[in-house]
């Protein structure tokens, strides 16, 4: 069963103009298609041939001899959901349960948004910030290069990538106007509030 490159759950310039088509171009049709390649090429006459995502990633996860493909397989799951993070229409504070799990575990949307942005700006280097369940409560992580919150435990809501091809064209080196853009303009929260339910 080969892993397929997933389609985007909005057009390449739909997220303009905070996030353009030509970053699209590459953080998407090269990038993640790249760990695409890469992972069906090692899973390739292995045991883990028709083994899903989350299995391939759960298997050569903390494995030396599998390290390339962790990294591959966890890029690819970490970018899907990190499409799936973003919306056209999203951004700014949330409703429905999310916005009261907000409250509860953070005091108010402008704590948590702080926190979020703290997270995204500190991840040193190559790196993920996310919001995620924590033994029942809403906590933010951060994680370096293909870490991925699946392999502790951890229930993802939303994620923002802070590796430099996913800003580098729109802003240079200011991640801080992207993070800034990203938490006010484009947050997907109703993809938060699915994961909370499922």
């Amino acid at each position: 069963m080969a892993i397929e490159l997933p389609l985007l759950p909005f057009s390449k310039n739909a997220l303009e103009p905070y996030i353009s088509s030509q970053t699209l171009d590459y953080h998407y049709g090269k990038h993640h298609n790249t760990y695409i390649i890469n992972t069906n090429n090692l899973i390739k006459d292995t045991d883990l041939e028709n083994a899903s995502l989350e299995e391939i990633i759960k298997t050569s996860f903390n494995n030396a001899a599998q390290t390339g493909l962790f990294n591959n397989a966890a890029q690819v799951w970490n970018h899907t959901f990190y499409w799936h993070s973003l919306s056209p229409t999203g951004g700014g504070a949330p409703s429905g349960k999310i916005a009261a799990m907000i409250n509860q575990d953070f005091g108010s949307y402008d704590d948590f948004a702080k926190r979020f942005k703290e997270a995204a700006l500190g991840q040193f280097g190559s790196g993920w910030a996310w919001l995620a369940v924590v033994e029942g409560k809403l906590a933010i992580h951060k994680t370096s290069n293909a870490d991925t919150p699946i392999v502790h435990g951890m229930t993802p809501l939303l994620c923002i990538d802070v590796w430099e091809h996913a800003y580098y064209l729109d802003y240079k080196n200011v991640r801080a106007e992207y993070v800034d853009n990203v938490i006010n303009r484009l947050l997907n929260w109703e993809f938060a509030n699915r994961n909370l339910e499922e």
